[in-house]
């Protein structure tokens, strides 16, 4: 069953990200990792920011978490995490197909360039990398993260943007 999450949800969704986030830990640049990957602070300033997560639940427990932010014109995919223990089983092509429905608007991914898994993932599910200049300037109008971040990332677009460019 995939449910909006509410605040109850809050210490879950931070443990699915942080259980997750260790398969980007040899991945991304040491100086961008820290632990845990997400604090509460973070998780915090990312809702008030408006992230609104959508999780999958398995005989009642949360066991995927996939965050949508509206940005205007685009709507960003963000904090995308499955439990280790479930992973490989649908539950996030699931989340992303839930939240690819609820919008007319274009989608945009953001996420490590090294994360050679989370870029099949979303090219298997449609989405197309968008050329280096154009990630550089998305990830600078979209997204609030320091420039060595956006060094070492890669921004991918499902087929609405590219027929809308924005």
């Amino acid at each position: 069953m995939i449910r909006k999450c509410t605040d109850a949800d809050f210490t879950t969704i931070q443990a699915i990200i942080n259980a997750a986030a260790q398969a980007y830990r040899s991945v991304i640049p040491d100086d961008r990792w820290h632990e845990p990957y997400m604090g509460s602070d973070e998780l915090v300033a990312e809702i008030a920011d408006g992230v609104i997560f959508r999780g999958t639940e398995l005989d009642g427990r949360l066991v995927g978490v996939m965050g949508i932010q509206d940005k205007g014109e685009v709507k960003l995919i963000r904090h995308a995490y499955v439990r280790p223990a479930f992973q490989k089983q649908g539950i996030g092509e699931a989340l992303l197909y839930h939240l690819e429905r609820a919008t007319e608007k274009p989608i945009l991914i953001g996420t490590w360039a090294d994360a050679s898994w989370a870029i099949s993932f979303y090219r298997k599910n449609g989405y197309q990398l968008v050329t280096h200049d154009e990630k550089t300037r998305l990830l600078k109008k979209y997204w609030s993260i320091p420039l060595r971040q956006i060094e070492t990332s890669v921004v991918l677009a499902n087929s609405r943007w590219f027929k809308y460019r924005t």
